[in-house]
């Protein structure tokens, strides 16, 4: 059942990258296509996780590989609060390629199957990993924010002649969402860091690089809302978005060794 979920999410996925891609060159159908192709994607995904909940007796997702599928599964649902309106559609152009990478990486991982049982309790692999994917998937739509923004100032600034063909918010309006979800995020991040931390205290068990790379993550993000608050803003604040991103990324990839997926 899982494969007959993971391949349609997976190819849905792809299309819609392809599609946004030729929203990018020539608005049409091709966008709105994309935008479908994403939703039935994340029903797909989301009748995948459904059905690894139910074949686990405990957190289906305390692997590395299957924190990364739930993951995706987060920024693909973030993106959808805002990626089915018509002026948001090249933020999927952003979103959408990553997101199909990163589950197939997912799959190559074994994350698309049974994982291993940990022999962490499901109160703290919820409280910890679920806070902080939903953290880092928040992080990443708001890069993705920030990607637009940059590019959509350098078209303003080249006057380019396609410009009143594609829609897309004002800057004002990607820069305030993108400092909005970082506002929404960094408690998330704080949060599930915090549940962590009390728990490597708890049970003597060594920081390990995983746990510096996410504190050094969450510094990036606080500095990127301290910054803010001393007036930076536009593209300032979106190359700082964009370096959290990349911290991000190593976290989510870098270090694919966790200290929480270990099996009894």
């Amino acid at each position: 059942m899982a494969e007959l979920l993971f391949w349609p999410a997976l190819l849905l996925y792809g299309e819609a990258a392809v599609g946004y891609l030729g929203e990018a060159r020539r608005p049409g159908p091709l966008g709105q296509a994309a935008t479908w192709c994403v939703r039935l994607g994340w029903v797909a995904q989301t009748a995948l996780l459904g059905v690894q909940a139910a074949r686990e007796d405990g957190f289906p997702w305390a692997t590395w590989a299957g924190s990364l599928n739930l993951f995706v599964w987060l920024v693909v649902g973030a993106y959808l609060i805002w990626g089915c309106r018509r002026s948001y559609r090249l933020l999927g152009l952003a979103v959408m390629p990553l997101a199909a990478s990163l589950l197939l990486v997912a799959r190559a991982g074994g994350g698309t199957g049974i994982g291993a049982k940990s022999h962490y309790s499901n109160l703290f692999l919820v409280l910890h990993v679920g806070l902080v994917l939903a953290a880092f998937a928040g992080f990443t739509l708001a890069a993705a924010l920030s990607a637009l923004y940059l590019w959509q100032e350098r078209r303003l600034k080249q006057r380019a002649t396609t410009i009143l063909r594609r829609p897309a918010p004002s800057l004002t309006t990607l820069d305030r969402l993108a400092a909005r979800t970082v506002i929404a995020s960094l408690p998330a991040l704080t949060l599930g860091l915090a549940v962590g931390v009390a728990r490597l205290v708890d049970r003597g068990d060594r920081v390990d690089a995983l746990v510096v790379a996410t504190i050094v993550t969450w510094t990036v993000w606080a500095a990127y809302l301290v910054l803010r608050a001393a007036g930076w803003s536009g593209r300032r604040a979106a190359y700082v978005a964009l370096a959290g991103f990349v911290l991000v990324i190593v976290v989510r990839l870098g270090l694919p060794a966790t200290h929480f997926a270990w099996t009894t």
